[in-house]
């Protein structure tokens, strides 16, 4: 995370920084612990605020110049934020660290990772949208529900009776087989290193507060670790493409099909190097927050018996046991209901980074250009005016509720929905479905439950859970839990 010096007029109010250590402190703690922190900002200062009441803080821009850092929330900031394309720019995943990039030889893998449709914006954004649309088409998206099933199969046939699995674990491995398979083609058990792997690591390298503080090539430093792996991804990536283009790309996977997609205007194909910015994004952007929804899923009905009984008892009826079908999967209304409150409870994203491409106007407050908007979709679920009793984890409550977008907000919304939404849902809805006939997920009051991260959310410390066989005893491990998860959801 970078402090940045320039000071524009800056108007927005927020927190003072203070003597000797200035802006710093502001930042860092809002990378502990982002939701805690922006809640005590939205309380005293209104819904849109700033990091610090000067501006010059810079998270997210790989802009030199960010002014400041506003951090704003509620339907009608969503809505004028995810509409306003043309003011509104995403920039690449890699954030701060993007400025590297023609630092030297090796830091040039940054001009294409984390980039894709997060790199473009206005018209070439919805050119290349466009593009990738047919990857993402109900039919296609459902063609990969073997996969899915024969992934999630092969995982409950390595887990053990009464003995302890880390949730959060399983979770990442097997959203990153389903990933890496259906992205790239490659299965994990068959290859040694993965590019979906790999992509997997240089996340963790990037989730460093130490690599934005020390963005230097050397040996023994994180940024120089970051380095070899984004050189392997890019390696390996650029073998996967030569041999898919070689035997003609028809494969059933995203990349096979990104390979053959044309630009109507003019006909060509994808760059080697579009291709890489794009499975890059469409990788981080998936994988990490399907697994996530899935972690905090299982943790809250470990916490809501009468829930998880109701729940099974609706998988029992449909599918007897079996992985649900596609059509199954419309027939589990239940399921629907628990997977969209437990995203409206804590969304795996909380926030949606934008940078301003001209001066504008947010909530009554000027920005001036360059600055990074900071929308908070997890407060706005958290809205007393748009949800009775926000904390509550009730899965009832979409039988009588029909929110907007811009209320309901864990995929986005205008020109920059996520293209994935449908691909998650099913991934999720197959996943549960399978691991909860199956098995009673035993909650483990072992450690504290805290929220960490900023641009996706998980468990701090793990989430343990006991492997129960389906005795429908689901009171056994509810309560006692400590943490600061309590501030997001009411337990017992």
């Amino acid at each position: 995370m970078i402090v940045s010096t320039k000071k524009p007029k800056w108007t927005i109010p927020g927190p003072d920084a203070l003597p000797l250590i200035g802006r710093t402190l502001n930042v860092i703690n809002f990378g502990k612990d982002c939701i805690a922190y922006s809640n005590q900002l939205f309380k005293t200062y209104g819904n849109v605020v700033s990091l610090a009441a000067s501006g010059g803080t810079n998270i997210y821009s790989p802009d030199t110049g960010c002014p400041g850092t506003v951090l704003a929330h509620g339907p009608d900031i969503i809505r004028q934020v995810t509409n306003q394309h043309h003011i509104y720019y995403k920039s690449p995943l890699s954030g701060t660290l993007y400025r590297q990039k023609d630092k030297s030889k090796r830091t040039q893998p940054l001009t294409n990772f984390g980039v894709g449709l997060f790199g473009v914006n206005e018209e070439a954004h919805l050119q290349q949208r466009k593009l990738m649309m047919p990857a993402f088409h109900k039919n296609k998206v459902e063609s990969y529900r073997d996969d899915m099933v024969a992934m999630t199969q092969f995982e409950i046939d390595q887990l053990s009776i009464n003995q302890v699995c880390e949730i959060s674990q399983l979770m990442q491995r097997l959203t990153l087989r389903i990933a890496t398979k259906t992205l790239f083609g490659e299965d994990i058990n068959t290859v040694d290193s993965t590019a979906g792997e790999v992509l997997q690591e240089i996340l963790n390298c990037q989730r460093s507060s130490s690599i934005k503080l020390f963005p230097f090539d050397i040996p023994g430093l994180i940024f120089h670790r970051y380095l070899d792996l984004l050189a392997e991804y890019e390696t390996k990536i650029k073998k996967i493409i030569a041999d898919k283009k070689a035997k003609g790309a028809d494969d059933n996977d995203v990349l096979s099909m990104l390979i053959q997609a044309r630009y109507e205007e003019s006909g060509h194909s994808l760059s080697e190097d579009e291709l890489i910015a794009h499975t890059g994004v469409i990788f981080l952007a998936g994988h990490e927050t399907t697994a996530n929804t899935l972690t905090w899923t299982m943790f809250f009905l470990s916490q809501h018996p009468q829930v998880t009984y109701d729940l099974v008892n609706e998988l029992d009826s449909v599918l007897h046991g079996e992985s649900p079908t596609i059509e199954q999967l419309e027939q589990l209304p239940l399921l629907d209901r628990v997977i969209k409150e437990s995203m409206r409870v804590l969304t795996s994203v909380p926030w949606n980074g934008r940078v301003t491409s001209e001066a504008t106007e947010l909530g009554g407050y000027e920005l001036p250009k360059g600055t990074e908007v900071l929308v908070s979709i997890y407060h706005t679920h958290h809205m007393p005016e748009l949800y009775e009793d926000p904390e509550a984890f009730k899965p009832e409550r979409w039988e009588t509720i029909n929110p907007s977008i811009y209320e309901y907000n864990p995929f986005s919304s205008g020109p920059r929905l996520c293209l994935g939404a449908a691909f998650a849902k099913i991934e999720i809805k197959i996943i549960l479905a399978m691991l909860l006939q199956r098995f009673r997920w035993e909650y483990i009051n072992s450690q504290k439950v805290d929220r960490a991260g900023v641009i996706s959310i998980k468990p701090k410390y793990g989430l343990p859970m006991i492997v129960r066989p389906q005795d429908r005893n689901f009171n056994q491990g509810v309560g006692n839990v400590e943490g600061n998860i309590r501030e997001s959801i009411k337990l017992p």
